[in-house]
């Protein structure tokens, strides 16, 4: 149920129970019940450790990931349940010790999934405990006592690079996700833009996904889950932001990333770095850079997610230019361009801006 946000100046239990959180977290000297000017850099400081859009205000996903944050491995039995995943950093500290132990957890999300039990369940039985899928005090002693004498790398960072080496530089027969935002000014913009480029990647075998119609509005889980069915090796969500003032203005692409568990998408960071270059170079657009997020929707995509923010809604001059259908054409050819180089090889690749959809069945994508 969504609660009302907590800002500068609110008071009474909940901002006490916040307080005390922080307090905990090591980022507040002192819990209190008054939402005061420290209170407020403590959530901002929370928030840009977790990858958060930094505001100072505790909406529902800042007090989501706020709950998550207060468990560490051990304070309580971790296992699959049903519908709702059990989600935190005990979870998050279980999926990273199972992978550093050669186990196949996923992604380290903080999410207790299907991937994460079976992991579980492949170390119990390696290390001789109860195999119930539960991770409990004796699976724990387990865990901390192999990992004394066991040190890994970062294998789920490659296990992802490698996934996506292996798909080859062809696009047929890939498949990649289309999400369109509609929390906009204009959702036509993005719905256009991606019809556009669903046109381009069909005509060259991929198979598509675009997660909306022109009037629908789906949930961010029903997004979610429909990228997620789809079996996807790539996922792209278009947006348009907006600001308090017209100040603000350019493009910026966002993948999956959590300072705070170590963990970044491999793949993910890389396609964001492609899109961002292909667009500021084929464009002049101002170039906001690329930014690790734990958004759900980058965070819960099983497929590398990149979201692109094409612009602001509130700057004059970004709508100007995305109200253009030639710009937007050049937009999508952007985002074909960056698509191939995410796959192609270091040999075939080439400068940024330099490449035309005309050179991609040169580098091998289509037969």
């Amino acid at each position: 149920m969504t609660s009302l946000p907590l800002r500068l100046g609110d008071s009474g239990d909940r901002v006490a129970l916040l307080s005390n959180t922080l307090f905990r977290l090591g980022l507040l000297r002192a819990a209190q019940s008054e939402f005061d000017s420290d209170v407020e850099s403590a959530v901002k400081a929370f928030q840009q450790n977790r990858g958060l859009t930094v505001t100072g205000i505790v909406d529902d996903e800042t007090a989501q990931i706020l709950e998550e944050a207060r468990w560490k491995l051990g304070d309580r039995t971790l296992h699959l349940t049903t519908p709702l995943l059990m989600r935190g950093d005990d979870v998050a500290q279980l999926q990273s010790r199972l992978i550093e132990l050669g186990f196949n957890a996923g992604r380290v999300d903080g999410i207790f999934g299907r991937l994460t039990e079976s992991a579980l369940l492949e170390f119990q039985k390696s290390a001789g405990v109860v195999v119930d899928g539960r991770c409990g005090p004796s699976t724990v002693m387990a865990i901390l006592r192999l990992m004394k004498v066991v040190s890994g790398g970062a294998p789920a960072q490659l296990r992802e690079q490698v996934a996506r080496e292996g798909k080859g530089p062809a696009l047929a027969g890939k498949v990649i996700v289309l999400d369109p935002g509609s929390r906009c000014a204009d959702p036509f913009i993005t719905f256009d833009i991606a019809q556009r480029l669903e046109g381009r990647l069909i005509a060259l075998g991929v198979t598509v996904f675009i997660t909306r119609s022109a009037r629908s509005n789906p949930s961010d889980d029903e997004r979610i889950d429909r990228a997620n069915s789809s079996g996807a090796d790539l996922v792209i969500s278009l947006a348009i932001d907006h600001y308090k003032n017209d100040k603000a203005r350019g493009v910026a692409t966002f993948y999956y990333g959590a300072d705070a568990h170590g963990v970044h998408s491999v793949v993910g960071e890389r396609f964001a770095t492609l899109v961002q270059r292909e667009i500021t170079a084929r464009t002049d657009l101002l170039n906001c850079r690329t930014h690790a997020k734990s958004w759900d929707l980058l965070r819960r995509t099983k497929a590398p997610t990149v979201q692109i923010d094409l612009g602001y809604s509130s700057h004059p001059g970004d709508v100007k230019r995305l109200s253009d259908p030639e710009f937007r054409e050049t937009i999508v050819e952007s985002l074909m361009i960056a698509i191939q180089r995410l796959y192609l090889s270091a040999e075939d690749d080439a400068k940024t801006g330099t490449l035309k959809i005309s050179d991609l069945r040169r580098a091998g994508i289509r037969k």
